[in-house]
């Protein structure tokens, strides 16, 4: 028997003037295993969606799609009107990336620095170089991959940011300092999407949560309807898990 996937998790959308990340009918496989399936959703502007749902849901592959570091199969992915996976050469995407800020699971960068600060503090806090040189090869860096407009940009200064499980490697004190720095970009209006197991700060930042499963959206809603009264069995049974942990 298959279990039925929520009413408005499944369904295509058509793009709208507040739109700024529309997902329609996005599938991605590697090899035999399919990753992400039939994905239709959006994020308006100035809207922060936390997407949930257990380890190996697909959550992370989703987030990545939107700044194509990866490439989907099928379907279309639009950011504020343009279409991510459309054919288009390396400046032209580079443009597209330079609006979208991505913070990875596995190193994170400091919100509160500077694109160019953030590339320079590694070599010179680790291996010692002046900052001059420092400044030097990060700037030739952002030339390399086509940013060097971006290097004294902001998190603010961008259309929009993607988390991925930007406070997993941190202690308890740098993930309440990160935490805080995202409720800030999220009270000036910045769109958002964040792939986190941090279920506090998705009930009290988030304006929608999307819970995801085998690849599948199976939910959204908003924060006080989710973790009140979840509609599809896997999100019941994923909040019962959390409570009983």
């Amino acid at each position: 028997m298959t279990t039925p996937v929520s009413p408005t998790a499944g369904r295509p959308l058509p793009p709208k003037d507040d739109t700024m990340i529309l997902f329609s009918d996005i599938n991605k496989w590697y090899g035999d295993y399919q990753a992400l399936a039939d994905i239709n959703a959006e994020v308006k502007k100035g809207e922060v969606v936390v997407v949930c749902g257990p380890s190996g849901s697909g959550k992370s592959t989703l987030i990545r799609t939107v700044n194509r570091l990866e490439e989907v199969k099928s379907g279309q992915l639009l950011f504020d009107g343009h279409d991510i996976h459309a054919p288009m050469g390396s400046a032209a995407l580079n443009r597209l990336r330079s609006r979208i800020g991505f913070v990875f699971q596995s190193f994170n960068l400091f919100p509160h620095l500077s694109v160019l600060e953030n590339i320079m503090l590694s070599p010179m806090r680790v291996l010692g170089v002046k900052r001059a040189d420092a400044k030097t090869k990060a700037g030739q860096l952002l030339e390399r991959v086509g940013l060097s407009s971006k290097a004294g940009a902001y998190p603010a200064q961008l259309s929009a940011m993607l988390f991925d499980e930007p406070t997993s490697a941190l202690d308890p004190e740098m993930v309440g300092e990160v935490l805080s720095v995202m409720r800030g970009l999220a009270h000036d209006g910045m769109t958002m999407m964040c792939v986190t197991h941090e279920m506090n700060f998705a009930r009290e930042v988030a304006d929608r949560i999307w819970f995801m499963d085998a690849g599948r959206i199976l939910e959204k809603a908003d924060p006080e309807t989710f973790f009140r009264s979840p509609q599809h069995p896997r999100a019941q049974r994923f909040l019962s898990d959390l409570r009983a942990h």
